[in-house]
């Protein structure tokens, strides 16, 4: 498995509009091979921000890449730029390859 995550420095007093804007897109996701799940966090807050971070789960590195890629990539991020003042300097992104998982009842 892989872990994509993009971290968010929201502008204090832009929270709801950022949440918005989240919650009511079009993630185009559910059509893409290799995709598993996706989080919205919501993280500690500082004296001026609130920490966000969206998190996709992969089959693979490769359906992680072939997403970035793709038509649906571009559908869902065509007015990501009209955001930009709801967060502090660019989004950063971390990939992780999953070395251990353990799930519930696992011995």
């Amino acid at each position: 498995m892989y872990i994509a995550m993009n971290r968010f420095r929201v502008a204090k007093g832009s929270e709801a509009a950022f949440e918005q804007v989240w919650l009511t897109r079009d993630t185009h996701l559910d059509k893409v091979p290799g995709f598993i799940e996706f989080h919205l966090l919501r993280g500690p807050e500082a004296e001026d921000h609130t920490l966000y971070a969206s998190h996709t789960v992969w089959a693979n590195h490769a359906a992680f890449e072939a997403w970035t890629k793709s038509e649906a990539f571009r559908a869902a991020h065509h007015r990501a730029g009209d955001n930009k003042p709801l967060y502090l300097g660019h989004p950063q992104f971390e990939g992780f390859e999953v070395m251990q998982t353990v799930g519930r009842g696992a011995k």
